[in-house]
């Protein structure tokens, strides 16, 4: 019978979980302690602050790499308070026979401490208990291990607490701390305080480490391995927009950190356009059964520069409002404000074009609209892309000008300039009707995915490149703008390829998109290697803005100016650009709002295989 019952405790016993669990090798030292292939050492809290703050234990507890154990014992209530009577009335006595005043006030105040902590006790009933503190730092090397120590020892010294090693008993310390075996008598009685239980409690002991919104989704981890949870849609305090900038040398895992969002906001059901210099989210954008588009020309992706695009309207009762003072003289219709967007458009295109040519091409454009029946009163919302002039018009229309003896050599000249856009190489990008299909009505009940591919702009000169960003752009922000109930991230990788120093128009225009956004529930997140590009001198008060106003900032590795740059930006410490020095892959500097985390982007697996072959791998 005996024989059966051990029989029966050993099929009890886990051994696959003991061997988990039980540590290579234990060896204990005067002031440290080996635990397997680490290296500790356990010190205990032996003083606390007369006065502390809310979540003051959690600051303890989520030191990083350290483990802590807090014991609690609820005392006699009666006997605690003759107690402190009797030290009342001790310290009072002390107070008055000192001869020096430091003496007199630290007697003073302590019996001014013991009275209050009568009377949370015996007027408003309040439990009091000893409370003990072990921290034990914890780290593979040696080098390392000093490090936590001694950011262990800073953290608990700013807090006005005092902890100690505790010598020749590291082993009944670590039996302590370890909840495999009870409590050290020995220990327990060294550390041991006098604490009320609403100055336990509310120093949230067990509080973890990492940043929750309440909703959203999971984003990073922080350093001590808690969950970094952010609603990035969310307004309120300090974050009053969604807008993104992320910044880092390459290979720092910029694209990894932004498909993870992309695919993380996918499933949230929020509207994502993608403008893909490198072709990296090709296969992200299949593997979501998005729509991938060449947006350098070809059926499927042309965007007109001449199609008159409605501006943003609250409501119907605004359109209303707006065609009315119109009629009366005020404001800016569909068509003015689109001609505004093409004087961008054709500086961005011909740079050396003059202020005479500019204003012959305004005329000529205004005629050109009435030819198709668009004048300043027409609703451009009941067009179709096949309603609008192409480049082959406007060609022919200022040959036809050029014919004409008055202002012959102005046409001449600028049918010179729009030959190439219209019969010559620049044809295939613009000179057609635009072929973009609306996505408005597409996929109206969950996410959806949409990646202009410009990767065959690289080889093309920096004025035709700046041009066509900037016509994707205005695309876009038709897109952002139609519906103010849906939610849609526009995310524009490798932005300082829209930045030209000489003509920053097209900056402008961004800044203003990332201002206006937050209005029509839209985002913008800018990515770039380079925090420098967005700071030269002629174009600092367009390009700061795109890194200051974004609530959401990922800065990854860097070093140089770029790193001096970030640091006076953001005003960084020590810390934070050791840091980004690092450039650690995986690893940045969250900013959310007014709070900066340490995050580590873990990406799930089962998100890798979305991600594709090219970047972010």
């Amino acid at each position: 019978m005996l024989k059966k019952q051990t029989m029966q405790q050993q099929d009890l016993q886990n051994n696959a979980l003991l061997n988990v669990i039980t540590p290579i090798g234990l060896e204990f030292n005067k002031n440290s302690l080996s635990i397997g292939e680490n290296i500790g050492k356990i010190y205990g809290l032996i003083r606390y602050p007369q006065k502390v703050e809310v979540e003051w234990l959690s600051r303890i507890t989520n030191i990083p790499s350290t483990i802590v154990s807090i014991g609690w014992q609820p005392v006699d209530n009666t006997t605690l308070i003759n107690a402190i009577s009797r030290s009342v009335v001790q310290q009072r006595g002390l107070a008055e026979g000192a001869k020096d005043p430091l003496s007199r006030q630290r007697a003073e105040k302590a019996a001014e401490d013991g009275e209050k902590i009568i009377m949370q006790i015996d007027r408003e009933g309040e439990t009091v208990g000893l409370m003990s503190v072990l921290i034990m730092p914890i780290a593979k090397e040696e080098k390392t291990f000093k490090k936590v120590c001694r950011r262990a020892e800073s953290i608990v010294s700013m807090m006005k607490c005092k902890m100690r090693v505790i010598p020749n008993l590291q082993k009944e310390s670590f039996q302590h701390l370890s909840p495999s075996f009870p409590t050290n008598v020995k220990v327990e009685s060294m550390l041991q305080k006098i604490v009320p239980i609403s100055t336990f409690m509310g120093g949230f002991p067990f509080a973890s480490s990492g940043f929750h919104d309440g909703e959203g989704y999971y984003f990073a981890k922080d350093t001590s391995g808690g969950l970094v949870i952010v609603d990035t849609w969310r307004r309120g305090g300090d974050r009053t927009n969604s807008n993104f900038v992320i910044m880092g040398n390459s290979g720092v895992g910029k694209s990894t950190a932004i498909k993870h969002i992309i695919l993380s906001e996918y499933m949230k059901g929020t509207k994502i356009f993608v403008v893909d210099p490198e072709s990296e989210y090709k296969d992200l954008c299949y593997n979501l059964n998005g729509n991938w588009i060449n947006a350098v020309g070809g059926s499927g992706g042309r965007i007109n520069p001449l199609q008159v695009r409605p501006s943003p309207r609250d409501d119907e009762q605004e359109k209303e409002v707006e065609r009315l003072y119109w009629d009366e003289g005020y404001g800016m219709n569909d068509l003015a404000l689109h001609m505004k967007n093409l004087e961008i458009f054709f500086t961005l295109y011909l740079p050396s074009i003059t202020d005479m040519q500019r204003a012959v091409l305004k005329k000529c454009l205004v005629e050109l609209y009435q030819q198709f029946n668009i004048t300043w009163n027409t609703d451009i919302s009941s067009l179709k892309p096949e309603d609008f002039p192409i480049f082959s018009d406007l060609y022919k229309l200022i040959q036809e000008k050029a014919k004409h003896p008055i202002d012959r050599q102005i046409y001449n000249d600028l049918a010179l300039l729009f030959y190439d856009i219209a019969e010559g190489s620049d044809r295939f990008i613009w000179n057609g009707k635009s072929t973009m299909k609306d996505t408005q009505e597409e996929n109206t009940k969950g996410g959806s995915i949409t990646v202009l591919d410009t990767n065959a702009l690289q080889e093309t000169s920096d004025s035709i490149k700046r041009t066509q960003y900037f016509n994707i752009l205005t695309y876009c922000w038709e897109q952002m703008s139609k519906n103010r109930e849906e939610r849609v991230l526009l995310i524009c990788d490798e932005a300082y390829l829209m930045i030209d120093q000489k003509v920053p128009q097209s900056l402008v225009y961004l800044r203003n998109v990332m201002k206006r956004a937050r209005k029509y529930e839209g985002a913008l997140a800018i990515i770039s290697h380079s925090i420098v590009d967005f700071l030269s001198e002629s174009i600092k008060q367009y390009g700061q803005a795109l890194l200051d106003i974004p609530c959401y900032k990922i800065l990854m590795g860097t070093d140089g100016k770029n790193l001096k740059e970030t640091a006076e930006l953001y005003d960084l410490t020590e810390a934070e650009q050791e840091l980004l020095l690092a450039r650690k892959r995986g690893h940045a500097l969250f900013l959310v709002g007014a709070k900066r985390l340490h995050i580590h982007f873990e990406i799930p697996d089962y998100k890798m295989p979305y991600m594709g072959k090219a970047g972010g791998r």
